[in-house]
């Protein structure tokens, strides 16, 4: 397992453009890449932020991810939109 935690905080006013395009995002790597196994969007009570948590089989599927048509055309498509993005990978899994 391989986990993906990406927090966006967003340009005033930008939520409304910005969520259906990372809704978009968030079904087609579920529906088209094998190793995405959970694609999360988290809003909470900080304004103007969004957080991600995503599951891959592993490190190779989100390589993948990255690579991946839809994945560039969103992120080309909410680079105005975005003030600051910081992601972390975890792949080490204690049970």
């Amino acid at each position: 397992m391989y986990a993906v935690t990406v927090t966006f905080k967003l340009h005033p006013g930008a939520m409304a453009e910005f969520l259906p395009l990372m809704r978009a995002n968030a079904r087609e790597s579920l529906l088209v890449e094998p190793g995405c196994e959970q694609f999360d969007i988290c809003l909470g009570d900080i304004p103007d932020t969004v957080f991600l948590y995503e599951i891959y089989a592993d490190r190779a599927a989100f390589d993948l991810h990255l690579i991946s048509a839809h994945f560039k055309s969103f992120d080309a498509a909410v680079t105005h939109l975005v003030a600051e993005k910081d992601g972390r990978c975890f792949n080490e899994v204690i049970r």
